[in-house]
C-alpha cells in the first residue's frame, strides 16, 4: 500500500520523532511504500495568505508551493499522522497543513448549496499516532476533540469509506521510560499489521 506519513513536531530529538521513526520502520517492514512529509524539517508554512484565501474556492488556481503535498495526498492509499496533541487539538503547523492542502478540488468538491462531494476516495485508511500530556480522564471529560474532528469531520467529508485508527499515549508529561517503550512497541505492532 502507498502510505503518506505526515510528521509534525519541532524537535528531531523528541519522543514524537521516535514514534515517527518506529512508524516508518514498521510500515516499510510490512512491505508498504512510505512517503514522509516532515512539516517542520521541510519548513512548511502553515499560514494561509490573503491571496490564497481569496482563491480558496477556485479549483483551477495555481498553487505551485503546495503541488508536492497535493500530489502526495492524491497518490496515497493510506494516511498516517504522527503528532503531539496540544491544547486538545492539532499543532498549529498541522492544522495549517490541512487548511492549505485539503482544498476544494483536492479533499472535497462543492456540488452546490449544502452538497459536499468527497475527493480523497483513494484513502482506504487514516491512522493517527499521537501523545497527550493530559490524563485519559480529562480527555473523556472534554470529549476527545481531535478524535471527534477526524471521526465526524475530516473522514466523512473527504474520504467517508476509509477506516480510522487511533493510537494514543495519554499522560505523556509524567509517563515513565518503560511506558514510553511499551507505547513504541504498540505502535510497531499495530502498524506492522497495517
Amino acid at each position: 500500500m502507498r502510505v503518506l506519513l505526515v510528521h509534525c513536531h519541532p524537535r528531531a530529538d523528541s519522543f514524537n520523532a521516535a514514534l515517527c521513526d518506529t512508524a516508518v520502520s514498521a510500515l516499510r517492514s510490512a512491505g508498504h511504500a512510505v512517503e514522509i512529509l516532515d512539516l517542520y524539517a521541510q519548513e512548511f508554512d502553515p499560514r494561509l495568505s490573503p491571496d490564497e484565501r481569496g482563491a480558496y474556492f477556485d479549483e483551477a488556481a495555481a498553487r505551485p508551493e503546495l503541488a508536492g503535498h497535493i500530489a502526495a495526498l492524491r497518490r496515497a492509499e493510506a494516511l498516517v499522522l504522527v503528532y503531539p496533541t496540544w491544547w486538545f487539538g492539532l499543532p498549529a503547523m498541522l492544522k495549517g497543513w490541512f487548511d492549505r492542502v485539503w482544498l476544494p478540488g483536492v479533499a472535497f468538491a462543492l456540488g452546490g448549496a449544502k452538497v459536499l462531494q468527497p475527493r480523497l476516495t483513494n484513502l482506504r485508511r487514516i491512522t493517527v499516532v499521537t501523545t497527550y500530556g493530559s490524563p485519559r480522564w480529562l480527555l473523556w471529560l472534554v470529549g476527545w476533540p481531535d478524535w471527534r474532528l477526524f471521526r465526524f469531520g475530516i473522514r466523512p467529508l473527504c474520504s467517508p469509506r476509509c477506516r480510522l485508527s487511533w493510537i494514543a499515549l495519554t499522560g505523556m508529561d509524567t509517563v515513565t521510560a518503560p511506558a514510553r517503550q511499551r507505547f513504541l512497541e504498540k505502535v510497531r505492532r499495530r502498524l506492522s499489521a497495517f
